[in-house]
């Protein structure tokens, strides 16, 4: 894996050993970028999943202000932690959580901020889409900036609803067996 753009382009990232994670692929995350491209300037980015953190690093190499990772798994939050320091990325610019996503977005509705401009969710595929989806929308304290946008990385075949909980899915895009679907708050 390697950060195809911005400040820490063509940097190599350590890879997970294990098989049960699936790494976004570099020609999905030049997707993803391509479509973030005028909203990444100084955005608050949250990955959800984390993984290898191969994705909050390339916001923060496209010029995302901060990246916090959220993933579950201590060996994954351990990788993330050795990738940032392999693009020498500081403290004040990202921050690495051990927890579930969904229990990690329950928790952050009680916090008045921070707010995020960007969420990127890429669970498993065989894990539920929907609990995190509806807490993000949700009623309760404002989680994501006004205009944020929601991208969950998905199997192609799993089709997500149009509407969850507030939010209204505006694109979807396809490439290989996944998809990635853009969600924002329904006014």
């Amino acid at each position: 894996m390697r950060i195809i753009a911005g400040q820490f382009r063509g940097r190599n990232l350590k890879s997970p050993r294990s098989l049960d994670v699936r790494p976004t692929s570099d020609r999905l995350r030049e997707t993803l970028f391509n479509i973030l491209a005028p909203r990444i300037q100084n955005s608050r980015f949250l990955d959800l999943c984390a993984g290898s953190g191969a994705v909050g690093i390339e916001a923060l190499s496209r010029g995302a202000a901060h990246t916090t990772f959220v993933e579950q798994s201590r060996v994954m939050c351990r990788l993330i932690k050795e990738n940032l320091e392999l693009c020498q990325i500081s403290a004040d610019q990202a921050e690495v959580l051990q927890l579930d996503a969904k229990k990690f977005v329950a928790q952050s509705l009680t916090l008045a901020s921070p707010m995020w401009d960007i969420v990127f969710f890429d669970p498993p595929y065989k894990d539920d889409y929907l609990g995190v989806l509806s807490l993000l929308g949700g009623d309760g304290l404002p989680l994501t900036a006004d205009n944020a946008l929601i991208v969950v990385e998905h199997h192609h075949k799993n089709q997500l609803p149009e509407t969850v909980s507030g939010l209204r899915c505006v694109r979807i895009v396809k490439q290989g067996e996944s998809s990635l679907s853009f969600f924002q708050k329904t006014e």
